[in-house]
């Protein structure tokens, strides 16, 4: 017998082997990653949220709303971050804005709920409910005919029942002590200023006193509103107190810090470990 024993005739067997086997092997895995890249949205490996997500949403026993699972684990996240790094809902973004903004619309009452029963803590000056006569104290029972007390509605609720575009109007009975009737009102909402100036008067002869609670919208327009009148009434030094001031817009603490500086003093700057520094120079 003669044997051919060239190195042609010697590896095409062992490539093909190889060939067959490579085959088998991308058969059995290749199919399966697809099917579950297609099927269950597997992210990255590194995308350790996204993954757990979908793993859930695939496996898990029961349907899950993964959306209210995220809602849960970004402020989770955040906490591991600093005290100021917070997350506000969507629902929540225009109820959180409100005093920087420095108004909204409604019927102008802080409350709380007591007992199941929605307590009117004070009505703001110049609001519609100050103005029909609303206190303090007062407990809303029924609003527009549905009856709200003893049926654990939440803050939000209570919030979305009252608050409304300008010129709207909704209707209320409350509870006041010394009346054995619920008290009907009618009332139309407005536009509810929220003042940011405290306090503001004069010391003594010279020397006056403003208190700001927070920087909104307004908050400039509004302390030099007061800090001209005290001017008139003969001021000549000023106590401008920021106690448990909350912050808020940059840019009315920036126009007020202005008042006191001298032109090119630095007021304040940003800098970001992506972002250039930006400065605030006193004009």
């Amino acid at each position: 017998m003669k044997y051919n024993n060239s190195p042609k005739s010697i590896y095409l067997p062992l490539i093909l082997a190889i060939t067959v086997v490579c085959g088998i092997l991308i058969g059995i895995y290749l199919p399966k990653k697809n099917y579950l890249a297609a099927n269950y949205n597997i992210r990255p490996k590194n995308d350790k949220i996204t993954s757990v997500l979908n793993e859930i949403q695939s496996n898990y026993v029961d349907p899950v709303n993964t959306n209210d699972l995220v809602e849960e684990a970004i402020p989770a996240m955040l906490k591991k971050l600093d005290p100021h790094s917070i997350y506000i809902p969507t629902k929540d973004l225009a109820r959180a804005n409100e005093p920087l903004q420095g108004n909204f619309e409604g019927i102008g009452i802080s409350f709380n709920m007591l007992t199941d029963t929605i307590l009117i803590l004070s009505t703001i000056p110049g609001g519609p409910s100050e103005k029909l006569g609303l206190e303090a104290g007062d407990k809303i029972i029924y609003v527009n005919d549905s009856l709200v007390a003893g049926k654990h509605i939440s803050d939000e609720r209570v919030m979305g029942m009252l608050k409304g575009p300008k010129g709207t109007t909704v209707k209320i009975k409350i509870l006041r002590k010394g009346h054995n009737e619920l008290i009907p009102f009618e009332i139309t909402r407005d536009k509810i200023p929220i003042y940011s100036v405290d306090a503001d008067y004069m010391v003594n002869d010279k020397t006056g006193y403003i208190k700001i609670n927070n920087f909104a919208v307004n908050t400039y327009d509004d302390f030099m509103k007061v800090l001209r009148e005290l001017k008139a009434a003969g001021m000549t030094s000023l106590i401008l107190d920021l106690r448990q001031n909350a912050g808020g817009v940059m840019d009315a603490a920036i126009q007020i810090a202005n008042q006191f500086l001298k032109k090119g003093q630095l007021i304040v700057y940003t800098e970001g470990r992506t972002q250039p520094r930006r400065e605030a120079k006193a004009t």
